[in-house]
């Protein structure tokens, strides 16, 4: 195994973001229905969320698991768990109201991403064997195109819209390490001490990621695009965070990473060559070319010291493995999907566009 901190000799981007410029708590954004305006105006007034009275349940039930108004709703319970909002109480974490509307958004969520992964692998080989082999047909590719035949604004759409993740790079994973013991417990930390620069602030992959966001004249500032994230790309990291908070759900965390993982230096291959061919900037191609060499040695270890030290110890949870890795890929297809359709319309896959490049 390659020595964590050693996994790129590449030099340090040319244009920086500021270091502060991913720390300030996000305003809170515009509600989008009747979950996340319950939301919103707990969090603003301080009280108890309407919907988490006797009529909440209903609400629940009737909203759709993946649509723009449950996702936002659980986007801000989430954040309050990383940096929180600006002029929301600290204390509002752990508000009892707030985590039993959480609790019931969660079960609905979860209850359809298990009824549409019904027919899904249950064994981690049967999951994972399809991941390690390229496709001969990479047409549906979406870093595919963006090699291909992207624009560049279509670069900076892409960008705007992972910020929500790569701004918080590794911490939902980093949840699942007080919950790993042994092998699985070493691996992980010796791949998150990767993830979180190895000892150093500037290469942090948040901190690369601002930088690629300065380069592409982007704002870096941490959830600067929560209003124009469309729901099938908060879905993808709500994921994160619902199975990062749960014990119960380690196993489908690890899943998940791995999934991540092993899908990441192929896909950072082509996206590295995107930001090249557009003259996106040295930040923005140096982001995914760390994640080509730094991501081929982290499948190799959450491969078989992450995942075949968890099931060593809990064999039992190899099913939740398993659909961690298939939740991971339906939810990244659904985003896929959905910007390819835009794009494809000469539409902006945000909700609102980007303004134009300065």
């Amino acid at each position: 195994m390659t020595p964590p901190g050693r996994l790129s000799t590449a030099p340090p981007p040319v244009r920086r973001a500021s270091a502060g410029a991913i720390g300030p708590r996000p305003p809170l954004v515009e509600e989008r229905g009747e979950l996340s305006a319950a939301v919103t105006r707990a969090l603003r007034s301080g009280g108890p969320p309407v919907a988490a009275s006797a009529s909440g349940s209903d609400s629940v039930q009737r909203a759709d698991p993946y649509g723009e108004d449950l996702q936002l709703a659980l986007y801000l319970l989430y954040e309050l768990h990383y940096r929180g909002f600006d002029g929301v109480d600290d204390e509002r974490e752990w508000d009892p109201d707030l985590l039993r509307l959480r609790r019931a958004m969660e079960a609905r969520f979860l209850d359809a991403l298990r009824a549409d992964l019904s027919e899904a692998p249950r064994s981690v080989e049967d999951a994972f064997a399809p991941l390690l082999v390229e496709p001969a047909d990479l047409s549906g590719s979406l870093s595919h195109h963006l090699r291909t035949q992207g624009e560049l604004w279509q670069l900076r759409e892409y960008a705007a819209l992972r910020s929500l993740y790569h701004l918080k790079e590794a911490d939902p994973h980093a949840w699942v390490i007080p919950r790993l013991t042994g092998r699985a417990k070493a691996a992980m930390v010796a791949i998150e001490y990767d993830e979180f620069g190895a000892g150093r602030a500037d290469r942090i992959h948040a901190q690369l990621f601002a930088d690629l966001m300065a380069d592409l004249g982007l704002d870096p500032t941490y959830g600067r695009y929560l209003d124009r994230a469309p729901a099938c790309l908060l879905a993808t990291v709500n994921l994160m965070s619902l199975l990062g908070l749960h014990r119960a759900l380690r196993g489908a965390l690890v899943g998940h990473f791995a999934c991540v993982e092993v899908t990441s230096s192929p896909g950072s291959r082509r996206l590295a060559q995107a930001m090249r061919r557009c003259a996106a900037g040295p930040a923005a191609e140096h982001f995914y070319a760390e994640h080509v060499e730094a991501d081929a040695v982290h499948e190799q270890v959450v491969r078989h010291e992450v995942i075949g030290g968890l099931l060593a110890a809990e064999p039992d949870l190899e099913a939740d493995v398993a659909f961690g890795c298939a939740a991971t890929l339906l939810l990244e297809d659904r985003l896929a999907h959905h910007i390819r359709e835009r794009w494809n319309h000469g539409r902006s896959a945000l909700r609102s566009p980007l303004p134009p490049q300065k």
